[in-house]
């Protein structure tokens, strides 16, 4: 077998990136209410910096995290919006611009208490967000946020 290794994308590289960058910020606010209300501002910014249809999306999906998860903290993960407990990611929007795919997907991270039985569905593609879909995607946030 002789699959030549290219190392990482651009852009997986440019998150990699973010990802650090975000570390250091967070090391040096101050007082916990600060650090939270600055971390959400910067999902809100990188909501903001989307395309378009990336953004209508993430927007959507912001307001059914903070109506149907309040206690997850919004925080961005590697450049991407995302939601936590604890520090630590129970689920997250990435945009379809961020790695170049034809979809944006919504996802959720083994922090989630979403397991049941053997097996069990983490990430949904999305193209755009009907009223069914919203209803699952709240369903599943009330149950990932335990």
């Amino acid at each position: 077998m002789s699959s030549t290794y290219t190392g990482f994308t651009a852009e997986e590289r440019a998150a990699m990136k973010e990802h650090a960058q975000e570390q250091k910020e967070a090391a040096r606010r101050g007082s916990q209410a600060d650090k939270a209300a600055q971390a959400e501002q910067d999902v809100l910014a990188k909501i903001a910096e989307m395309s378009e249809a990336d953004r209508a999306l993430a927007e959507h999906i912001h307001a059914i995290v903070k109506a149907n998860a309040p206690d997850l903290e919004p925080r961005t993960w590697y450049g991407m919006p995302a939601y936590a407990r604890d520090g630590k990611v129970v689920c997250h929007f990435q945009p379809a611009q961020k790695f170049k795919t034809r979809y944006a997907t919504f996802a959720f991270s083994d922090q989630a208490d979403l397991d049941d039985n053997t097996m069990w569905p983490t990430a949904f593609a999305l193209t755009e967000l009907t009223p069914a879909n919203e209803k699952e995607i709240a369903a599943l946030l009330r149950k990932a946020a335990g």
